[in-house]
């Protein structure tokens, strides 16, 4: 397999220690409509290094087969390599065992996967679900399903107009029948960090387990588990610059074990016959059938790759660009941005007066530039606001501040030509 060293100066200047950076993924050299291309869409999925790129590769044309149930070279290869994906996971999130991480096609699956298995033991009719209204329809439509099979309610925590999540109104919504809290760690649309460990220790405060989606925060910074003291915590690989088809759950053990299987199948077993089953461990319970092999190796290396950059590093440089990009933005005539807490991650959202935002982002599609406009599968939020869409930006560790200079002229024509 072709290495690829990593040569990241931890400077305070932007555009030296990450064009190195940049030259590890291949699909920023090319061209969209004779310009170069500039991705500003990393919130939906980011692009892979060729690190990602290689191991998958080498992994399907050295060591491939399936996992687990083999005694062949072959397959004790692919064992080893798919459960070394799960300890860099557990280490990524500083997980207390590898045992806690749950590999699932994506973080949809992995609340439904809560949704169904959680759900089934401990909803019951009248129970109720916290959540914001900030959420992605993932960490809503699961707990739907509970609404409307179950019969439980749910409650929405409300946030102000800066996208601050208003922690005591939260606190207001716990009643004796409140039996989970659902909750985006950072927000896909306005960026917003919420304190999860607050809101970790209030709902424990009153026996309430807490579910983080960390889709996004787990591209954009360190992440914990341990100290943060969440119950369950789930992203996604395609955006951590991994592939897509791979999810994790993170669940704290206590609450694994005594959560009843999702799917039914092989490997998730013990022992079957005509009469009876017996049911596997954690995590072997919620990994039935085969599993993502070749992603949970892409999915290493992009893990790896993250934490050899330096995630704090990471976050800075998003940071530099979110400040540098808002500010010029501020200067615009007739924009609006949404969401301004503060410390939020390097996602702006916004929309320029009389100007549709899939009419914008077509447009800015002419000079190479990838953004991404619609509701963003956060249709509550955008009520919120009063609005059917926003245009957004979202940053990654290849981008730079020339970009967001390339992005602002391009900005500004397709504002003349909409207007």
């Amino acid at each position: 397999m072709t290495t690829h060293p990593i040569d990241f100066e931890r400077s305070r200047s932007d555009e030296p220690k990450m064009a190195a950076l940049r030259d590890h993924f291949p699909i920023l050299s090319r061209e969209v409509n004779g310009a170069s291309l500039i991705y500003f869409d990393s919130a939906a999925s980011s692009q892979k290094p060729i690190e990602v790129l290689d191991a998958m590769t080498d992994m399907q044309r050295n060591e491939y087969a399936n996992v687990h149930r083999g005694i062949h070279l072959l397959s004790n290869a692919a064992t080893e390599r798919y459960e070394a994906a799960r300890e860099t996971t557990r280490s990524f999130i500083n997980a207390a065992s590898a045992d806690e991480i749950i590999f699932t096609k994506n973080v949809t699956e992995a609340f439904n996967l809560l949704a169904y298995s959680w759900g089934q033991e401990n909803i019951s009719e009248g129970d109720e679900i916290i959540l914001s209204v900030m959420e992605h329809h993932s960490n809503i439509v699961p707990w739907h399903f509970l609404r409307e099979r179950k019969g439980a309610v749910l409650r929405w925590a409300p946030i102000c107009e800066s996208g601050v999540l208003d922690l005591e109104e939260f606190e207001r919504l716990f009643s004796p029948r409140t039996k989970l809290v659902a909750i985006s760690h950072m927000s896909n649309v306005l960026g917003t960090l919420v304190p999860l460990a607050k809101i970790c220790r209030i709902a424990h405060g009153h026996g309430v387990p807490v579910v983080a989606d960390g889709a996004q925060s787990a591209m954009h910074m360190p992440i914990d588990v341990q100290a943060l003291d969440v119950d369950f915590f789930g992203f996604t690989g395609h955006k951590v610059y991994g592939p897509s088809g791979i999810g994790v759950l993170y669940g704290k053990r206590a609450l694994l074990d005594k959560m009843p299987p999702f799917l039914g199948g092989g490997a998730m077993i013990e022992s079957v016959s005509q009469d009876d089953v017996t049911y596997g461990p954690v995590p072997d319970r919620f990994e039935a059938g085969t599993p993502p092999i070749v992603e949970a190796v892409g999915l290493d290396a992009a893990l790896k790759f993250m934490m050899e950059v330096g995630v704090d590093n990471i976050r800075d440089h998003e940071k530099t660009l979110l400040d540098y990009a808002q500010n010029r933005m501020n200067g615009l005539d007739g924009v609006t941005l949404y969401g301004t807490a503060p410390g939020k991650g390097g996602i702006i959202s916004f929309n320029l007066d009389g100007i549709h935002p899939h009419d914008l982002a077509t447009v800015l599609d002419r000079y190479g530039v990838a953004v991404r406009a619609g509701h963003h599968c956060a249709s509550p939020l955008m009520k919120r606001y009063g609005v059917d869409a926003m245009c957004r930006v979202s940053f990654g560790l290849y981008n730079t501040g020339t970009e967001v200079d390339s992005f602002m002229v391009a900005l500004a024509k397709a504002q003349r030509i909409l207007a």
